[in-house]
C-alpha cells in the first residue's frame, strides 16, 4: 500500500466537546430560553445535518435497520470484510469485501456490496506499522485512521513536509492529507455548564459512572485530568482526579465525593432541546449521525468519518481515536459525544471529546476517545436511565 499521493486541504482542528452534570435538577428540566423545545431541535438538525425533524427521524429508522445487518455480514464474510459505513444519500450500509465473489452474500443480506482492492487484515496492518514507527515520526504528522469510502489508509500531516510523506509512504500509507493547523487540546471553558479546577482550569463534564461498589464518577479527559486538583460544577465541589491517562489514551475518573451533587444519566442539549438520556454505550459506527454537548458551543451534530483512528498532539499521539466533522471550539473539553436521538431523547453514549480545531462558524475535525475503553480501564459502568 504505497501509492501515496499528496493531498491539500483547507484547515481543520481537533475540538473538544462538553456536556454538563445536571445537579439536583428533575431529569425533565427545561434549558433556558425562550424558544419552544421542538423549534430549537428543529433549528439544530436544518443547521448541522441540513434535515428537518421528519428527514431525521427517516434517517435514525434508516441506521438502526442498516446496522442491525452489521455484525452479522461481518462474521460471514471473515476474511473478506474489508469494513462498512452507513452511506446517508442511498440510507444503506454500505460493505467493502476483498473478494469479488462474495458480493452477492452481501446483496442477498440487504446491503450495498463494494469491492476493494484491500482487506480489513491489509489497512489494520499498515495501521500497526505506522503506530510501531511512531518513534521516528516526524511532528508534523498530526494523524492517520482508515477512509472507508477509498478504502486506503490517510496520514494527515500539518504543513509542507517532505520527510513526514517519506514517513508515511515508507509504512505503507496511501495517502498523505496536508493540513494547515496543528491539532490540540483544549480545556478551558467559556460559559455554559462546566466543570473547574482549583488551578483555574475549566473542562466539560462527560458521562456519570459508578464503580461496583457504588463510588460515582465522572468519566472525562485524560488531559483534564492530568490537571488534579479538586474539581467543581454548578452546585459545588465534586471531588479529586482517581485516574488519568494521557497522551497515548485520553481518558481520565473524578471521584464524586460530594453529598450535594446528583449522578445522573442525562446530556444537556443546551437551547436545542430537553435532556437526553443515555440508555447505554458502544464503539459506534461509521457513517452514524452523532451530536455532542459542550459548554462553550452548545449542542452540534455530524457524522463519524472513522474508527481507531491514531491523533498527534505535541504531548503525544493518542491511539483508537473516533473522527468525526462535528463543530466544536475551545472549552469544550471532556464532553460527551452520543449517538443522534432523531426525535426522541434516547442517546447512546459513545466518547469523550479530545481535542480539535476549527469552530461552528466554518467545521472542522473532531476527535473522541471512546467510552467503553475507558469504563473498562476503571471498572466502571455507566449511569444509565
Amino acid at each position: 500500500m504505497n501509492r501515496t499521493t499528496l493531498v491539500r486541504m483547507s484547515g481543520f482542528a481537533l475540538l473538544a466537546v462538553g456536556t454538563a452534570i445536571t445537579f439536583a435538577a428533575p431529569a425533565n428540566a427545561a434549558p433556558a430560553g425562550g424558544s419552544s423545545a421542538n423549534s430549537a431541535v428543529q433549528e439544530a438538525l436544518q443547521r448541522d445535518l441540513g434535515l428537518s425533524p421528519q428527514q431525521a427521524e427517516v434517517r435514525f429508522q434508516q441506521e438502526k435497520a442498516a446496522f442491525s445487518k452489521e455484525s452479522s455480514i461481518k462474521a460471514a464474510l471473515g476474511a473478506d470484510f474489508a469494513g462498512s459505513r452507513f452511506d446517508g444519500q442511498s440510507g444503506k450500509l454500505v460493505v467493502n469485501v476483498s473478494d469479488a465473489s462474495r458480493v452477492s452474500e452481501v446483496t442477498a443480506a440487504g446491503a450495498v456490496a463494494k469491492v476493494v482492492e484491500h482487506s480489513s487484515a491489509d489497512v489494520n496492518a499498515v495501521q500497526a506499522k505506522l503506530a510501531q514507527g511512531s518513534a521516528s515520526m516526524p511532528k508534523s504528522v498530526t494523524a492517520w485512521y482508515v477512509d472507508s469510502v477509498t478504502n486506503t489508509v490517510v496520514v494527515e500531516v500539518y504543513g509542507s513536509d517532505a520527510a513526514a510523506s517519506s514517513w508515511a509512504k515508507s509504512l505503507g500509507a496511501d495517502r498523505v492529507v496536508q493540513v494547515s493547523e496543528r491539532p490540540q487540546t483544549y480545556w478551558n471553558v467559556i460559559g455554559g455548564q462546566a466543570i473547574t479546577t482549583t488551578s483555574g482550569s475549566r473542562c466539560s463534564a462527560g458521562f456519570n459512572a459508578r464503580s461496583s461498589s457504588g463510588a460515582r464518577y465522572i468519566i472525562d479527559a485524560g488531559h483534564c485530568g492530568n490537571l488534579g486538583g479538586t474539581w467543581s460544577g454548578p452546585g459545588g465541589t465534586l471531588g479529586t482526579v482517581a485516574g488519568s491517562s494521557f497522551p497515548g489514551n485520553d481518558y481520565s475518573a473524578i471521584r464524586v465525593s460530594s453529598t450535594s451533587a446528583t449522578s445522573t444519566a442525562l446530556v444537556d442539549r443546551y437551547s436545542s432541546g430537553s435532556d437526553v438520556t443515555v440508555s447505554g454505550s458502544s464503539g459506534g459506527s461509521v457513517g452514524a449521525a452523532v451530536c455532542r454537548s459542550g459548554s462553550t458551543t452548545g449542542w452540534h451534530c455530524g457524522t463519524i468519518n472513522a474508527l481507531n483512528t491514531t491523533v498527534t498532539y505535541s504531548q503525544g499521539s493518542v491511539g483508537q481515536m473516533i473522527r468525526t466533522n462535528v463543530c466544536a471550539e475551545p472549552g469544550d473539553s471532556g464532553g460527551s459525544l452520543v449517538t443522534s436521538p432523531g426525535s426522541g431523547t434516547r442517546v447512546t453514549a459513545l466518547g469523550m471529546t479530545s481535542g480539535g480545531s476549527g469552530n461552528c462558524s466554518s467545521g472542522g475535525t473532531t476527535y473522541f476517545q471512546p467510552v467503553n475503553e475507558a469504563l473498562s480501564a476503571y471498572g466502571l459502568t455507566l449511569y444509565t436511565g
